[in-house]
């Protein structure tokens, strides 16, 4: 059996597979249940994901969050970044750059995003680091033809 892929999942997507169970979102998250792919973690990647679960719109009690969070957390791997981080080509939104950094220390394949800000960067960061970032539903192709 060949080593599950390593991805990076931005808070965005990791937050639309927990909370909204359907779709592309609902494959996504059975992918990872399922073993298909690891998702990476890092300290500052959980802490992002905690503070968006607790945010008022989405109106979860936190016993909904620690449920949520304990269908995650166990299928990722964690990852140290170290410091300085490494270097990433240059990001519109600086907050982003802790998952560029994220999916570079953890090498992953792919680094999947619905953030526009992120995707401008495929090409470079592929050239650069062989990590792609892509939407959802190319991860979800990508993961039908590798099977």
């Amino acid at each position: 059996m060949t080593n599950p892929m390593r991805v990076m999942l931005d808070t965005n997507v990791v937050l639309s597979a927990l909370v909204f169970t359907g779709g592309q979102a609902g494959r996504l998250r059975l992918g990872w249940q399922q073993g298909d792919f690891v998702p990476l973690a890092s300290t500052g990647s959980v802490q992002e994901l905690v503070r968006v679960l607790a945010y008022p719109k989405f109106r979860l009690s936190k016993p909904d969050q620690d449920e949520l969070l304990a269908d995650y957390l166990p299928y990722t791997q964690t990852v140290r970044i170290p410091q300085p981080p490494p270097l990433v080509p240059p990001c519109r939104d600086p907050l982003d750059a802790p998952f560029l950094h994220l999916a570079v220390t953890g090498k992953a394949r792919v680094l999947v995003s619905g953030d526009k800000d992120l995707l401008v960067l495929a090409d470079e960061f592929q050239h650069a680091n062989g990590c792609l970032i892509v939407t959802i539903e190319s991860f979800l192709n990508l993961q039908e033809k590798a099977q």
